[in-house]
């Protein structure tokens, strides 16, 4: 394959993004810890490589879950592997920079990759997702599902720099179009902590009308609002 690396204006956007740990992130990390170990807590998880870890804080909250006997972490931005490296987090061997899509472990290195919201923000999503299943043997992808009635028709940058919007349909079918066999896919609200941190009291009653919604009427639920999907893949034999 052509060497590709994340192109500047995204790397800019992450660079200096990170400066220790927010209450934002850790919040949030929560949500997607307890997703990681529902899917994959049958599965051999004892070497993890978490890609695009941020500021470290699902890498953290695995460790002070005991989930994993080691774990390595990749990232675009310095400020991301100066803040994870910082926080000494037990388990954790090696935080290291990398070009955004090249990864230098050798084939089958771990048990498990993460890719816990990062798929939305990659430029080529499909060949992060085949270097993942190459070193590792199974794969752990989430994302916000966006893509619904409210998505607008033309794209808006934003602060948070996703690039890629999904449906679960969409979600799935990017993972299999990558020789991935996917196993387990779930769909969660974000917590009722999350929410309130985000609109106090509306976000109460939000999370209550999302959880009402979702157990009733799964596809209506994701069609209007937004939702996120967890799978684990593998890779077909």
């Amino acid at each position: 394959m052509n060497a590709l690396s994340v192109t500047p204006p995204i790397r800019e956007l992450y660079n200096d993004q990170y400066r220790g740990e927010s209450e934002w992130r850790k919040i949030g990390a929560r949500d997607k810890v307890r997703n990681i170990q529902t899917v994959c807590g049958e599965i051999p998880h004892d070497r993890i490589l978490d890609i695009g870890s941020g500021e470290g804080s699902i890498l953290q909250g695995l460790s002070d879950g005991n989930f994993g006997l080691s774990y390595c972490s990749l990232e675009i931005s310095e400020s991301a592997v100066r803040t994870i490296r910082e926080r000494r987090i037990a388990k954790l061997k090696e935080c290291s920079l990398f070009d955004g899509y090249t990864i230098t472990y050798a084939d089958g290195a771990f048990d498990l990759a993460i890719l816990s919201h990062v798929v939305e923000h990659v430029e080529y999503p499909r060949r992060l997702l085949q270097e993942a299943s190459r070193t590792a043997r199974f794969v752990f992808v989430e994302v916000p599902l966006e893509d619904t009635v409210r998505l607008k028709a033309d794209y808006i940058p934003l602060p948070v720099g996703h690039i890629n919007f999904y449906s679960p349909k969409t979600i799935r079918l990017l993972i299999q179009t990558c020789g991935l066999e996917v196993l387990t896919q779930i769909t969660t609200n974000p917590s009722r902590q999350v929410q309130e941190f985000q609109s106090g009291f509306r976000g109460t009653l939000k999370y209550f009308f999302k959880e009402m919604l979702l157990s009733l009427s799964p596809g209506l639920a994701t069609r209007f609002l937004t939702y996120h999907s967890s799978l684990l893949s593998t890779r077909k034999m």
